[in-house]
Parts: C-alpha cells; sequence; structure tokens
C-alpha cells in the first residue's frame, strides 16, 4: 500500500518495457514491512539531465535506480562518485543522503557475485567482455578484481574500450589488458554486455562457434532469461549465466545502500513477481 509516508525509489531509464527491479524490489518491500516502492520512469537521453535534477527536489524521494541509456550521464549529475564507480565510469545507483547525491556502482558486483556462486574459479583465466558501455564497463572493473590472468574489451566504440583499459589499468596493473577483438577463442569466461538480444532478430554478439565448450558464457539482457545467445552456448556444453542472476545478485548490496537492511537472492526469488 503506498501512502503519504512511502518512500520512493525511482527507476530510471528508457524504455521501460524490461523493468524488472519493481517486480523483485516492490514484493519484498511488501513481505518485509518496509515503507518504500520502486516507480519505473521512463525518460529519453535528451530530457534527462533536467528530469533528474527535478525528481530529487520531491521530499519523499529516498534514491534511484539508474539503467541504460543512462549510466554515464549520471556521473556528471551527483555530488560524490564511489572508486567503484569511478573505475567504471557510470553508476546504477544514487541516494540523498545528508542533502548530497551520492553515486555507486553494483552492476559488476552483481555480476562477478552469480559467477563465483557457480564455483567458476578465476585464478590464471582470461575472460572477454563484448559491449564496454555502462553495463559492461563495471563487470570488467569487478572481474579484473578478482584474479583473472587478463581480459580482452570491445567495444564498437573503441575509444570506449581504451578508456576502460586506462582505467582498469590503473588500478589492476597485473591483469594483461587486450582491445579491439571480440572473438571468443581463448576466453575462459565470455560477457555480453552490448544491447543484442533485446529484440527478436537481433544477430548474435559473439560468434559462438568460436567458444570452446565448457567456457562459462554470461548475458546482462533482462528481457528473456534464455537469449538466443546463451541457447546457442548451452547448446555447445558451456556453462550459463542470464541476465536475472546478475539482477538477484545486486539486489542486497542496493538495499544496503539505501538503508533498507539486506537479503540472500534466494529471498528475493521467493518473493519476487516475475513472470514465467
Amino acid at each position: 500500500m503506498i501512502s503519504g509516508t512511502t518512500e520512493l525509489l525511482a527507476h530510471l531509464g528508457y524504455p521501460t518495457d524490461t523493468f524488472k527491479s519493481p517486480l523483485i524490489y516492490n514484493p519484498w518491500f511488501d513481505k518485509n514491512g518496509v515503507d518504500a516502492v520502486v516507480v519505473p520512469m521512463g525518460v529519453k537521453p535528451e530530457d534527462y539531465p533536467a528530469f533528474f535534477r527535478s525528481v530529487f527536489t520531491l521530499t519523499n524521494i529516498r534514491g534511484a535506480l539508474v539503467t541504460m541509456p543512462h549510466k554515464v550521464t549520471t556521473m556528471e549529475l551527483v555530488d560524490q562518485v564511489s572508486p567503484t564507480a569511478e573505475i567504471a565510469g557510470a553508476t546504477n545507483a544514487v541516494v540523498l543522503r545528508d542533502g548530497s547525491l551520492v553515486a555507486d556502482q553494483f552492476d559488476g558486483a552483481g555480476f562477478v557475485r552469480g559467477v563465483l556462486r557457480k564455483g567458476f574459479d578465476p585464478a590464471g583465466k582470461r575472460a572477454i567482455v563484448v559491449g564496454n558501455g555502462g553495463v559492461g564497463s563495471p563487470i570488467a572493473a569487478s572481474l579484473a578484481g578478482i584474479g583473472l590472468a587478463g581480459i580482452g574489451l570491445f567495444d564498437p566504440n573503441t575509444a570506449a574500450s581504451e578508456a576502460l583499459a586506462e582505467r582498469i589499468d590503473k588500478h589492476y596493473p597485473d591483469v594483461d589488458l587486450v582491445v579491439g577483438s571480440k572473438d571468443p577463442d581463448g576466453y575462459d569466461l565470455i560477457v555480453n554486455a552490448t544491447p543484442l538480444g533485446m529484440r527478436d532478430g537481433d544477430p548474435l554478439p559473439i560468434d559462438v562457434d568460436r567458444i570452446a565448450p565448457g567456457s562459462y558464457v554470461g548475458d546482462v539482457i533482462l528481457k528473456a532469461d534464455m537469449t538466443p545467445f546463451l541457447q546457442a552456448a548451452k547448446d555447445k556444453g558451456c556453462t550459463i549465466q542470464v541476465g536475472t542472476d546478475m539482477l538477484f545478485e545486486q539486489i542486497p548490496a542496493f538495499l544496503e545502500f539505501f538503508g533498507y537492511g539486506t537479503a540472500t537472492p534466494d529471498e528475493l526469488r521467493a518473493t519476487a513477481q516475475l513472470p514465467r
């Protein structure tokens, strides 16, 4: 029940039809007696800076979840940025704290927690992240911190990959970085962090024929758990990680960031109202 005391968490992005967070957070809030609600707010890029400033003039707003295409733009609109968000070059969470807007980044942490939970041993392994924007950058940054031997970075915007490599190298100089190729051959962990797979008829983001059987393959697409890319990887004998795995793994960190306690991924899955 929404009342005059309910705190708002804006879910900022465009388009909103793939948003899953309200169907996870809000049932959990209801079960645990938390007087808060996540509200999807579709904002086009050209309207975003002005809207962002306006929404935080509301007296009952606690913070915001930030998704595509606003994760990079938001970095310039806040007062403080966490080290993780700084490395990633993007944020997906903003909290209003003591009158200041504080940004942090949990995409990478959520993805990596899912990988480790499924038993992937990063020691001596190599990962490739295709798509180095607002999702891929924090994933690459978090992967660099778990002991991988090397990371490949690819984006159609080569400058984005090069800038990300510089930020990673500054903090993790022992990680071998390769920029400019999306060939998955020789990599143990393959990540699609592009929007390819959101729409019917999208081409596969990576050549599955070049992926070795037994590799670990992850996708960030939330529209459907089993994307054509993941299905092809699964058919080849790969371990896969669906987009919602990353989502459920990072939400406990979000809850703590916003000051609403914490939860396990299993607890969140038990109350979620995602369509099947």
